[in-house]
Formats: C-alpha cells, sequence, structure tokens
C-alpha cells in the first residue's frame, strides 16, 4: 500500500514543511564536508582551536542553506508559473526553519536570534556579491574566448553556487585565501552537486534540459 501523502492547510504550512526537509538535507550536506578528511586537512584543523573550527562548521550551514535560497530565487530558475508563488515563501522559510530545529534540539533563545542575524547578515552579503560573481566569470572567460549568448546563459545558470562557494571560502580563511585554491575546491564540489540537483527538483526533471545535460557533464568533471 502506498503511503499516505501528508495534507497541508495552507501555502504556507507546505512551505514551513518542505523548508524543514531543505534544511536537514543542507544540514547534513554541511556536516558531511566538516567530517571530511580532505577538507579537514586543508583547512588546516590540527592547527586551529575547537572554537575556531565550530566556527568553520557555522559558515558551512549558512552557505548549503543561502544556496538554496538563491537557488529558489535565481531569475533563470525554469519553475512553472503556478508553482512560482510557493518557491517565493518557500525561500522565505529556509533560515526559519533551520533556527526552529535548533530551538528543538534546546539551543538557547539567544544563540539561535545569533543564527538568525548571521543568516541574514550573509544572506545581504551574498545577494550583494551574485553581481559581483557574474561579472567576474565573465571576465574570466572573455579573456580566453569570444563570449556567446550559451556561455552567458551557463554563467548565469552557476551564479548561485559560486557566489556561495566564494564567500562560504572567504570566511573559513578569514579573508586570507591566497595559495588556498585547493580548499576552495574542496568546498566548490559538494556544494555544486547539490545546487544542481536541486535546482533539478525546482525546475522539474527533464532529461533533455539544459540543466540536466550540465549535470551529466559536472559530475564526470567532479568525479561522481
Amino acid at each position: 500500500m502506498a503511503a499516505k501523502q501528508p495534507r497541508f492547510e495552507s501555502l504556507d504550512e507546505m512551505a514551513a514543511a518542505t523548508a524543514s526537509a531543505l534544511s536537514e538535507a543542507a544540514s547534513h550536506e554541511a556536516f558531511a564536508l566538516f567530517s571530511d578528511k580532505k577538507f579537514r586537512r586543508l583547512a588546516k584543523f590540527e592547527s586551529i582551536s575547537q572554537v575556531e573550527q565550530d566556527r568553520i562548521f557555522n559558515e558551512l550551514v549558512v552557505a548549503w542553506h543561502l544556496l538554496i535560497r538563491l537557488t529558489l530565487e535565481a531569475p533563470d530558475l525554469r519553475a512553472d508559473a503556478d508553482l512560482k508563488p510557493f518557491l517565493s515563501v518557500l525561500s522565505s522559510e529556509i533560515a526559519p526553519a533551520y533556527v526552529s530545529a535548533l530551538a528543538k534540539l534546546g539551543v538557547p533563545d539567544k544563540n539561535c536570534r545569533e543564527w538568525e542575524a548571521l543568516l541574514e547578515m550573509r544572506y545581504d552579503e551574498y545577494v550583494r556579491d551574485r553581481h559581483k560573481a557574474r561579472t567576474a566569470a565573465i571576465e574570466l572567460e572573455s579573456a580566453e574566448k569570444e563570449i556567446t549568448l550559451d556561455d552567458l546563459n551557463r554563467l548565469q545558470l552557476f551564479v548561485p553556487v559560486s557566489t556561495v562557494a566564494i564567500g562560504c571560502h572567504h570566511h573559513i580563511c578569514r579573508g586570507e585565501t591566497e595559495g588556498r585554491d585547493e580548499l576552495f575546491q574542496a568546498i566548490l564540489r559538494p556544494l555544486a552537486r547539490f545546487y544542481v540537483d536541486a535546482r533539478l527538483r525546482f525546475e522539474g526533471v527533464n532529461p533533455t534540459s539544459p540543466l540536466s545535460k550540465m549535470r551529466i557533464s559536472l559530475r564526470r568533471l567532479l568525479g561522481g
């Protein structure tokens, strides 16, 4: 017998439930990278304090949650028009879903408020920086060849993940990013996988779409 599907009384209720599931997935991915031996080596865990390690974990959690928000808000997101109102509400529920989960775990109100502030501060920062990320990507690509419309569409497609990866890397390194390109790649790869899979779910899986084809190319490039 098929499992009984949950019934929701309103759009807000459905968005809150979906946001909770997405937040749980984001937290899981952040913890997986935080626990990865190579990432720990590149982040120099052997020479930093537990407080600093906790700060890095927080930045990873923030990165995954805000990647969901920026994906949902991407101007080129190819979602059905009827779905757009739901996705808008869903985006606004991502941060509250994580803070609510912390509260249920017994995290003090003061710390929950600090998390709210951190998520909002990084969101504002990454929204500003996504324009810089797009410009930088175009300049880099145009230095090697003449930019085509397909190139612009591809670069626009990856603005959310490149913005978050650059920002997360910057904060983990406390701005000292020179010579730490390998750490950036270690952050970018899992974020990119998560981004493409999440975006395909938001847009609806179409195996012939440019994004689906790009997912195949991306997985080959990133090794899985």
